[in-house]
């Protein structure tokens, strides 16, 4: 019986072991290299990178002010840094950072512990410090305490601000595309500036856009079908745009390119004679966000319009005609049990099925 069992694998160089026949670690074994260290940090969005890396240089500086260790730090250090930014106007806005900007930071302290195989400090004072902020805000009504969000583009409000788009331009093709294509594909910014033309496949029904969702890491092919008003139609305001680059000698590469004042495609961005940008004119997730909020601020309409008015106007407008959670989730890409989802469905809710009615 014993010869039907496969022999154990032995590595010709095992690892030296102890009594207890424990390996015998060194410190190569817990070495990160550079090339390991920078995959690891490839793994999160660029946007968070460069947001981390400025709080994490903030929190360097202020150790170093304070005569403290910035890695590893002890959990005291981090209690009283956060301190700090509780009680000390930021430069960009003259006022304390809000508790989801100190979050942030802390995020950041605690990842670059991570990157650099050091234990994260213990963070259980700095909890009840960013508690007794928060209700400090929330006690004197400071703006700072709720949560800022993007108001959500629903279709009347879309609707309004397609109508101040001069669509007979190719800047107006483009803007209309991006409207209607990043609220029916329930895109987020950076999913859109990243689609190509050839990730947009028009069909007899409408449109197959695959798209590399970046919170699930992985494509989903999203169908957009045609809509019964041209103006509002995303299928037709793809088309548009697509025709007009090829006219313009654009028949491949992204989808949403930049045009310069003169209405055409604009050509690389050099600065002091190199050049910078996406040499493809890709535009940026940034530079999408500004044209929501510029089309929204010209339509007259009050709030907050940034990029992901237009997810969120999907998801609200999806739910009041009544399409099904699961339905609403696989369609824009989010995470199974998405608590942004979530909070997104209560407030399409809240008058719909209001738990007051009818009492």
């Amino acid at each position: 019986m014993t010869d039907l069992l496969p022999a154990p694998i032995v590595s010709a160089t095992a690892p030296a072991m102890t009594a207890d026949a424990r390996p015998v670690y060194s410190a190569a074994d817990f070495a990160v290299s550079e090339a390991t260290r920078e995959a690891i940090l490839a793994g999160m969005p660029a946007s968070t990178r460069r947001a981390y890396a400025a709080d994490w240089t903030a929190f360097e500086r202020w150790c170093v002010e304070h005569g403290r260790v910035p890695l590893p730090a002890t959990p005291e250090t981090v209690a009283g840094y956060v301190t700090h930014l509780t009680n000390t106007p930021s430069a960009k806005t003259g006022r304390p950072l809000a508790p989801s900007s100190i979050e942030r930071a802390l995020a950041a302290i605690r990842t670059a512990h991570r990157t650099a195989n050091a234990t994260p400090p213990e963070t259980k004072a700095v909890r009840k410090v960013l508690d007794g902020y928060r209700e400090r805000l929330a006690l004197a009504k400071d703006p700072a305490a709720v949560t800022r969000k993007a108001d959500p583009a629903v279709p009347d409000a879309l609707r309004a601000m397609l109508a101040t788009l001069d669509r007979s331009t190719l800047a107006g093709k483009r803007d209309a595309a991006a409207l209607l294509l990043g609220y029916s594909c329930a895109a987020r910014v950076s999913e859109l500036v990243a689609l190509d033309i050839a990730d947009v496949r028009e069909t007899p029904e409408g449109l197959l856009v695959t798209i590399y969702r970046r919170k699930i890491r992985k494509f989903t092919e999203v169908a957009v079908p045609y809509g019964r008003v041209p103006a509002t139609c995303p299928v037709r305001a793809v088309r548009a745009l697509v025709a007009a680059m090829a006219e313009a000698g654009r028949a491949s590469g992204p989808l949403l390119v930049r045009i310069d004042r003169h209405g055409r495609i604009a050509p690389p961005i050099t600065r002091n004679g190199k050049e910078i940008g996406d040499p493809s004119g890709r535009m940026t997730a940034d530079a999408v966000a500004d044209i929501v909020t510029r089309i929204a601020s010209a339509a007259g309409l009050e709030g907050r319009w940034t990029g992901h008015s237009l997810r969120r106007g999907f998801a609200t407008a999806a739910r009041r005609a009544g399409a099904a959670l699961e339905r609403i989730g696989r369609h824009g890409g989010w995470k199974d049990g998405s608590t942004a989802l979530l909070g997104y469905i209560e407030e399409a809710d809240r008058w719909e099925d209001n738990p007051v009615s009818g009492l």
